[in-house]
């Protein structure tokens, strides 16, 4: 009874779809589906998120100027009355929609209309934010183009107020500063004219290298004579706005409980007139050290110094807040000076107004709209994209996997030692190849079962006939019915003989093919080996009535390369296809043994031709086969074990040669072997030493 196998159980049996190929193919195609449309989403939204940056950089761009024109328009003007044309412009040079309106969202200017809108429009046409407040009162630090249009006090430099110069009074500075920078020139002081947004003119110098070379004493002295010989102190509109200015910024210090401030030109105040009172106290009322107390009568000199310098250059006159000192008195002056200076501007700059850009009905960004419609659009096409290509691999899959299950049965109906029936082969690819090859294995496979069945069978028939004999002879002697004489042993001597030389055989052939056969090599010249054969096998050839020839060169040849070879292997395979042609030829014929070197020179020929019965063409490929004989009869008489030229063919590839025959049935054979002489021998194949 057959023992179920298990290995058989689990070949035939289907895999779960995790582990098969097809489930496997599945897998990595909607890995990588879900990976491409992955990195395609992303690689969009990257797209999409620089040009809309690309986008919002250039309305910013755009918007940074439209803000910038109007907010020089409310500070150079009191009011928003003529606006409308200068935002007609604005809107025809960006294409885009600009409305201004009060700060309860009343339109009084729109751009998409072709006159002021007079407070016609609704302001539920307009965003729910504005884009900025234009007030130059209060600028916009991030729409500024320029962070020099803002003060520290945020207020733009444009609006000047009542601090703005008349006509005759801007001459008169005019005429002094070009006094200044003649002068300078004279002394090799490259400098010119600048005017500030209230119109009051100051030398700037060209290059920052004059400048520095102006350190020195001398220089500075020089150009202390310039600036003393061409006055440009504050003029009759410029201290009637300063008085006014300070007195508001008096009486904010006032309402804080602190001392009054004097304002210079350029708003920033003398601190020595602060001293001795408020938070700056002197050193002997407040407990300063004497030390504390010289630091501080420095600290007065140092400005005292700035303030004259000031003075007498008029620079740096931009009715801006300086720089605000790092103490309590100084930070509430410079508040003071900032609410004062916005109260002043009051009826000199127009009402602060909210500005919309591209309001409703302007071209936004297209393209970019992730509504809830366009997001189900994506999904929907990224399910299609997944969908379509798990069909694809479940198509291919299918077309994959179905040539694998037949091999897969195949194999497994030859593992059950069922008829393995040729595989299809539908098309010529690495499966189809595959294919191929797993039937040529079948065919070769069950060539050489056939072949093993035949072996054990001559085997044991082999094996069966001297035993036979020897068991015949023995169960006769002791029966009675033969005599032990001599020539009863001898013939069981001749029986075991037989018996011994085919396991010989078979154990040679074993170590064959199990590479285990060991050569011991040596150098051998052929002649000697030939001869020493021929001597050996001529009282069988006359006992068959077979002539047996050894062909020599003729004198004065040069004698054949030596071999590297085993002379105890080589002389068996000689023997053995000598004692083949004298069994296969009749008596009369001849056996003719010859060698000679083939045409490269790195090869030495034995040929052994007899002139006997020849071999079928249709059996010359079994000739080397074990076991195989041309008489199938297997009579001893007229051949041997059938294993001598199987043994032939092992010993020759030992030796790294070949062994090939020709025939011509009804004229013999001609067996010819190959062996690479000592100076070119190939690589060996199994029973390398």
């Amino acid at each position: 009874m057959r023992r179920p196998d298990r290995g058989g159980a689990v070949g035939a049996a289907r895999l779960p779809l995790r582990k098969s190929l097809a489930g496997r193919l599945l897998t990595v195609t909607a890995l990588v589906a879900s990976c491409s449309v992955a990195a395609t989403a992303w690689l969009a939204v990257q797209t999409t998120s620089v040009a809309i940056r690309q986008e919002q950089g250039q309305n910013l761009k755009s918007d940074a100027k439209i803000y910038d024109t109007l907010l020089g328009y409310a500070a150079t003007h009191p009011d928003w009355d003529g606006v409308d044309t200068t935002v007609r412009e604005l809107a025809v040079e960006s294409g885009r929609r600009i409305v201004l309106t009060t700060p309860g969202r009343r339109p009084f200017v729109d751009s998409a209309n072709s006159r002021s809108a007079g407070g016609g429009s609704s302001d539920d046409l307009l965003a729910q934010q504005a884009s900025a407040v234009v007030d130059p009162r209060s600028v916009d630090t991030v729409l500024v183009p320029d962070d020099a249009r803002a003060g520290a006090d945020r207020v733009d430099p444009r609006a000047v107020g009542p601090f703005r110069l008349p006509a005759k009074e801007h001459d008169a500075l005019r005429k002094a500063s070009a006094g200044r920078v003649e002068c300078l020139s004279r002394m090799g002081i490259a400098a010119d004219v600048v005017e500030s947004p209230g119109g009051r003119p100051r030398v700037q110098f060209v290059s920052d290298e004059t400048e520095a070379g102006t350190d020195n004493v001398t220089d500075r002295d020089m150009e202390a004579k310039c600036f003393a010989s061409y006055p440009v102190g504050p003029t009759a509109t410029e201290r009637k706005a300063l008085s006014a200015l300070n007195q508001l910024a008096d009486a904010c210090l006032k309402r804080q409980g602190r001392t009054a401030v004097k304002l210079n030109l350029d708003l920033s105040w003398d601190r020595s007139y602060a001293y001795g009172r408020d938070d700056a106290v002197s050193g002997a009322e407040d407990g300063l050290s004497d030390r504390e107390a010289k630091a501080l009568a420095a600290k007065k000199a140092e400005d005292a110094a700035t303030a004259e310098r000031k003075a007498a250059s008029g620079d740096a006159l931009d009715y801006a807040p300086a720089e605000i000192r790092d103490s309590a008195y100084d930070r509430a002056v410079a508040s003071c000076v900032e609410s004062a200076r916005r109260e002043q501007l009051t009826g000199y700059v127009a009402e602060p107004a909210l500005l919309f850009i591209d309001g409703p009905g302007a071209a936004g960004v297209p393209g970019f709209d992730l509504s809830r419609a366009n997001t189900a659009r994506i999904a929907g096409v990224t399910a299609l994209v997944l969908a379509l290509t798990v069909g694809a691999s479940v198509l291919a899959g299918a077309r994959l996997v179905r040539p694998l299950h037949a091999l897969t049965g195949a194999a497994q109906r030859m593992r059950e030692g069922l008829h393995a029936t040729p595989v299809p082969v539908a098309s010529d690819n690495e499966i189809g190849r595959l294919t191929a090859a797993f039937n040529d294995m079948a065919v070769h496979r069950a060539r050489l079962e056939e072949q093993r069945k035949v072996m054990v069978s001559d085997v044991a028939h082999e094996l069966r006939t001297p035993l036979s004999n020897i068991r015949g002879w023995l169960e006769a002697a002791h029966d009675g019915l033969a005599v032990p004489d001599p020539a009863f042993v001898s013939s069981l001597l001749e029986e075991a003989v037989q018996l011994q030389h085919l396991i010989n055989d078979l154990q040679d052939l074993g170590a064959a093919d199990a590479g285990a056969l060991r050569l011991h090599r040596k150098p051998v010249r052929i002649d000697e080996l030939l001869g020493q054969v021929a001597a050996a096998h001529q009282g069988l050839a006359e006992t068959a009535g077979v002539t047996l020839t050894v062909l020599t060169p003729p004198p004065g040849t040069p004698h054949p390369p030596l071999l590297d070879a085993d002379p105890v292997r080589l002389r068996q395979a000689v023997s053995n296809l000598l004692s083949n042609a004298v069994r296969h030829t009749p008596a009369g014929g001849t056996v003719t043994l010859r060698r000679y070197v083939t045409d490269p020179g790195d090869e030495l020929a034995v040929e052994v031709s007899d002139t006997g019965s020849g071999i079928p063409a249709g059996d010359l490929p079994y000739v080397f086969d074990r076991f195989w004989r041309a008489e199938k009869s297997r009579n001893r008489g007229t051949g041997g074990s059938g294993l001598g030229l199987a043994i032939v063919l092992k010993l020759a590839e030992a030796h790294g040669g070949t062994v090939d025959v020709a025939s011509t049935e009804g004229e013999g054979a001609t067996f010819t072997l190959r062996l690479p002489t000592a100076g070119s021998r190939k690589p060996e194949g199994p029973g390398r030493p």
